[in-house]
């Protein structure tokens, strides 16, 4: 579905992206990985199309969206749905209209066409019945299940996450795992995760992605990942005192 092909990136005399390449496989939930500072966040901008390379090409189903103008990137982007770090919602606006803002901005469908959606929506994120309350009343999680329902108004067929569990509890942390493998079973996503969790990352990935030096390094399921010959994801994973969750039917210890 996501093609990224000898992609480089340099701000000023840094270089975030070296000649990188990475598959996103449809329907699968891949998890990017890496220290901090790495470049993963400048890494999904690209793909989304907020930001450009300098070299390479980035292919999502047949078109290479470095190559498009202002108007066909735009449709292209119909295509995902993005979850910020920090939910990124309106403080402004009640729940139901940060979640009914890109029916709004992007479908001609009627007022009580979007209230219904935006009922079911937060039904799905487990918010039924918020539609009323302010982002003020609400606490990091229940945010993070607003950004999400407003992530998947538009019915996208990629969903991108942004540090999802980032100043959340380990129960919450949990709680959001669950909600992103739901989210990908019942709405058939592709998903992207960018993620310094690696309790996280080992529940839900299908296949997980290490950027290391501007290069992904390696890309695998797991079980394979986390037996890597690989000295740089050894070191990274005995730092992070690595505990594998089990349950899923994916990992193994």
């Amino acid at each position: 579905m996501i093609r990224l092909v000898n992609l480089e990136k340099s701000f000023g005399e840094q270089k975030v992206l070296d000649k990188l390449n990475l598959t996103i496989d449809e329907g699968k939930i891949t998890v990017i990985i890496g220290r901090s500072g790495e470049g993963k966040s400048v890494l999904l901008k690209h793909i989304i199309g907020l930001l450009r390379p300098d070299e390479g090409e980035i292919w999502v189903d047949d078109k290479d969206i470095t190559k498009l103008k202002s108007r066909a990137l735009n449709e292209v982007r119909k295509k995902f749905g993005m979850l910020f770090q920090e939910a990124a919602l309106f403080d402004s606006m009640t729940v139901g209209e940060n979640v009914a803002f890109p029916l709004h901005e992007h479908t001609s469908k009627k007022e009580r066409e979007i209230r219904e959606l935006v009922a079911t929506l937060l039904k799905e994120v487990g918010l039924e019945g918020t539609e009323d309350k302010m982002p003020s009343q609400l606490s990091g999680g229940m945010r993070k299940r607003v950004g999400l329902a407003r992530a998947l108004a538009l019915n996208p067929e990629i969903v991108l996450f942004d540090e999802p569990t980032t100043g959340l509890d380990p129960i919450m942390t949990e709680a959001i795992a669950d909600l992103i493998l739901e989210t990908r079973e019942k709405f058939g996503i592709t998903a992207v995760v960018i993620s310094h969790d690696l309790p996280l990352t080992f529940k839900i990935a299908d296949e997980i992605a290490m950027l290391y030096e501007g290069k992904i390094i390696e890309k695998s399921p797991p079980g394979e990942f986390v037996r890597s010959q690989t000295e740089v994801i050894q070191q990274f994973l005995n730092a992070q005192k690595l505990s594998i969750p089990t349950g899923n039917g994916r990992n193994e210890k």
